[in-house]
């Protein structure tokens, strides 16, 4: 986890966040009960051998819930209150797969404290797996 974000101040346009995992067959098992998300192409590898992928692939939303956990943690951090979130799917993500979720604030609305984020997912290679944006309340700067 690291970020240019330093929670005394005010968020400032071009402060940027991010945190990296691997993503484990535990984590997508796991994920696929919390969701109820149990398709196959997740959790059967003899199906997921028959797509176009080859071999099983993580939730796109278990990319996304990177985000989050970037956002509640590290930029705004804790007590941040999401808004929105747009998320586009550019390539999947793989079971062992080490991916890098990024954020950095793009507007900032100091009147309510709105943070527009801009929003990414990398994987091992540097390839773009998510791209999207995020809207959030930040908490009031700790002084």
């Amino acid at each position: 986890m690291q970020t240019t974000y330093d929670p005394t101040r005010p968020v400032r346009v071009g402060d940027t966040a991010w945190m990296r995992k691997r993503v484990s067959d535990e984590d997508v098992r796991t994920f696929a009960e919390i969701s109820g998300d149990r398709n196959p192409v997740h959790l059967d590898e003899a199906y997921a051998a028959n797509t176009f992928f080859k071999q099983r692939i993580a939730h796109g939303a278990l990319s996304g819930a990177l985000i989050s956990a970037v956002l509640g943690m590290l930029l705004p951090g804790p007590g941040s209150i999401y808004l929105s979130q747009t998320m586009n799917f550019k390539a999947p993500v793989y079971i062992d797969d080490e991916i890098t979720a990024k954020v950095e604030v793009i507007a900032y609305r100091t009147d309510k404290r709105i943070v527009t984020l801009k929003t990414e997912v990398f994987n091992q290679e540097d390839r773009l797996v998510l791209a999207g944006e995020a809207v959030v309340i930040a908490p009031a700067p700790k002084v």
